[in-house]
């Protein structure tokens, strides 16, 4: 049975992007956090996006100064199979992504029934309907320094509330730290 984890980089306060959307905020620019997001895209399985962090990534991950900037990184986002849930997007055009329309939920309960692992990058809004389906299996954050004060909360909307169990940790120098939880 395929496995489905989530990493996302949140504010102190628990935003993945500020009241306007912005997620600049989140970006990995010092050497120890882009060696930790290089190791991290090693993995195997399928990416999953919503739309505006598919958009966002599709932008970037398939040029030439990804390649040149992040060869580790550019190399294992361009390879994996990749899903988008969206209700507007037409087309879905990085290389090996297939864009789903219906209810991420479903979709994900039937891919769970294969064997290839999942792994949600940012998308918020997907992270929570899947917490509330629970059908995420591990919860992985990057908490970052800063305090937004107002913004897209993580898991907005959530109504269960699911025991998790704090699995490792990790302080970085630049007073990030990543946190991974699982169910149980």
């Amino acid at each position: 049975m395929a496995r489905l984890s989530s990493f996302t980089m949140v504010s102190l306060d628990g935003c993945y992007a500020d009241a306007s959307g912005d997620m600049s905020f989140a970006h990995a620019t010092d050497p120890e956090t882009k060696a930790f997001t290089a190791e991290n895209a090693q993995g195997g399985g399928m990416l999953l996006f919503g739309r505006v962090t598919y958009q966002m990534m599709a932008s970037y991950w398939p040029t030439p100064f990804a390649a040149q900037n992040d060869p580790l990184v550019a190399a294992g986002m361009n390879r994996m199979p990749k899903l988008v849930f969206s209700r507007t997007l037409e087309q879905a055009a990085w290389s090996g992504t297939t864009l789903v329309q219906g209810d991420p939920a479903r979709e994900v309960q039937k891919l769970k029934q294969g064997s290839l692992d999942m792994a949600i990058l940012g998308s918020g809004s997907i992270v929570a309907a899947l917490a509330e389906a629970d059908l995420i299996d591990e919860y992985q954050l990057l908490v970052l320094p800063v305090i937004l004060g107002d913004g897209k909360r993580l898991f907005a909307g959530v109504t269960r509330r699911p025991r998790l169990r704090l699995e490792s940790t990790r302080r970085f120098e630049n007073g990030n730290v990543f946190l991974r939880y699982r169910p149980g």
